[in-house]
């Protein structure tokens, strides 16, 4: 089965770089991956993509060392599993509250006797390989995001079951649980003491933690506190940045060249 670079990352002690796509589109997903990025994940929660436009881009992203991860919209077996059956490499599962909300994620994600995920890797096997069914188990990364006040009351229990291999910070969410201000990279400090608290848990149970972020600069301090999954933006707000500098240059040359006559 071919490996998953994102366990070879981890295991040497390295930290992956994540990139987010939020774009429904197999050109733009396909562009992304080559720009070098160590996973990509297609968010199937707050994008607009739906799954018939995951699957072209799970297709392009295939066409690169890129890890193929998928956000599904929610904790349910049916999105888990044709998730999984269309070649993602990792899930991330919003609002993983409760120890019974982990063990369900990992159950609907593994195959029997560890869990009741059902068997049709279709597209899993052109990508995985020809043993993909005896190795997926142990080749796909199955995060947990932890982003509610409930999550941080039941963290241990979440982090203690057996078969969850990561846990995702969503900021955002986790601050509008706690009360604060719904931001990524400057959080209000009742919420950093929470990402920190999550981050400790989770090296203490032998999980990786990963988390999402807004610019490069918060993403290396994060990276530099443990973290070893790192998603820096998306393809949507790259692009809208990426224009905002081209046109602001164009239009502060132009404001300085002298106007001409005649």
């Amino acid at each position: 089965m071919r490996p998953n670079r994102l366990r070879t990352l981890w295991q040497s002690g390295g930290a992956a770089v994540n990139g987010w796509l939020a774009i429904p589109n197999s050109f733009s997903a396909e562009t992304m991956a080559h720009q070098g990025w160590d996973s990509l994940t297609i968010d199937l929660q707050h994008g607009v993509v739906d799954y018939q436009a995951m699957l072209p881009m799970l297709q392009a992203i295939a066409t690169t060392d890129t890890v193929p991860v998928v956000r599904v919209p929610w904790l349910e077996p049916g999105i888990l599993m044709k998730t999984l059956d269309a070649g993602a490499y990792g899930v991330i599962c919003p609002m993983v509250n409760t120890r019974e909300d982990a063990q369900k994620l990992v159950a609907w994600t593994s195959y029997a006797p560890r869990g009741t995920r059902s068997f049709g890797p279709v597209r899993a096997l052109l990508y995985g390989g020809a043993d993909y069914p005896q190795h997926a188990n142990d080749t796909i990364v199955r995060f947990a995001m932890i982003e509610t006040a409930q999550a941080l009351d039941n963290l241990d229990d979440i982090l203690s079951v057996e078969g969850l291999d990561a846990v995702y910070i969503g900021p955002s969410d986790l601050s509008l649980s706690l009360g604060c201000r719904p931001v990524f990279d400057d959080v209000d400090p009742k919420a950093q003491q929470a990402i920190e608290h999550i981050l400790a848990r989770a090296k203490a149970h032998g999980l990786v933690a990963g988390i999402h972020n807004g610019n490069p600069q918060v993403a290396l301090a994060r990276q530099a506190m443990g973290f070893q999954f790192l998603t820096v933006g998306s393809d949507a707000r790259l692009m809208a940045a990426g224009s905002q500098q081209v046109l602001s240059a164009m239009r502060a040359q132009a404001a300085a060249r002298p106007a001409s006559g005649y």
